[in-house]
């Protein structure tokens, strides 16, 4: 990915390399530094389920989005709620309980928040449309990245062959220790026992990234972040690792005319 300049004033986002060559397209992941949210949020806080004030939730979205040269008014968002449903989006706006949105309406850019789950984004350059995922565990589980992808199949004729993916920055398999209750949702792939902990480990990027492949995108066409809302936490807000008291960041991705 595409490093972009740490600064107190400008936001500090990673372009994914596999989207790069595409001008006509608009895709970030930021961090949590250049923002004006005071700690534990600090700084870039981009997510407005938590106790920050909103006049900081709306400066930094204001602040990060013009960063890409995005007018906010042009963001279409959901409040997630962990689940499977996916909006086909044809304004920009707020909406409630989908945590995925597909579009092929240029100008109108896509955005999940992350602090721990996995954002996915999906573009296929043939019939110009584009998809943005949040998959916890729970979505994943539910397979919201092979819906999405069929969902753009439906609603666009999207070939699967054409399509490039990026698995994006979210907690690493070596952080996400979870019981029996959690792990009794993915297969023996995706999760391993540790004797010492009493505990399994889950890695989403790779269940993530099998629904990609599954659905049909081909291996070279998927980018998976290196970084890790845990192991990289000075650079990214990790839910569980703050316990809870932390912002959240963007995956965004939209066509412009």
């Amino acid at each position: 990915m595409k490093d972009q300049p740490n600064s107190n004033f400008k936001p500090s986002y990673r372009v994914p390399e596999i989207f790069s060559p595409f001008k006509n397209l608009v895709t970030g992941e930021s961090t949590r530094h250049g923002g004006v949210s005071p700690a534990p949020y600090n700084s870039l806080n981009l997510g407005g389920s938590t106790k920050d004030s909103q006049e900081h939730v709306l400066e930094n979205n204001k602040r990060f989005f013009e960063s890409l040269n995005i007018d906010f008014d042009k963001v279409a968002k959901s409040h997630q709620v962990h689940g499977a449903d996916i909006l086909t989006v044809t304004v920009a706006g707020r909406f409630e309980g989908y945590d995925a949105l597909i579009t092929n309406i240029p100008n109108i850019q896509l955005a999940v928040t992350i602090a721990d789950c996995t954002p996915i984004l999906i573009f296929d350059p043939v019939k110009k449309a584009v998809a943005a995922i949040h998959a916890g565990w729970r979505g994943t589980a539910q397979e919201i990245v092979l819906k999405t992808g069929l969902a753009m199949q439906k609603e666009y004729g999207t070939d699967p062959g054409d399509c490039l993916a990026y698995v994006g920055t979210c907690i690493d398999e070596c952080s996400f220790e979870v019981g029996a209750d959690v792990a009794d949702n993915f297969n023996s792939t995706f999760k391993r026992w540790d004797d010492q902990k009493n505990k399994f480990f889950v890695d989403l990027k790779s269940a993530n990234k099998e629904q990609l492949l599954r659905f049909g995108i081909k291996p070279e066409n998927v980018e998976i972040s290196p970084y890790s809302t845990v192991l990289n936490n000075a650079d990214y807000f990790s839910y569980r690792f703050e316990n809870g008291l932390t912002g959240r960041m963007l995956a965004t991705i939209g066509l412009v005319e």
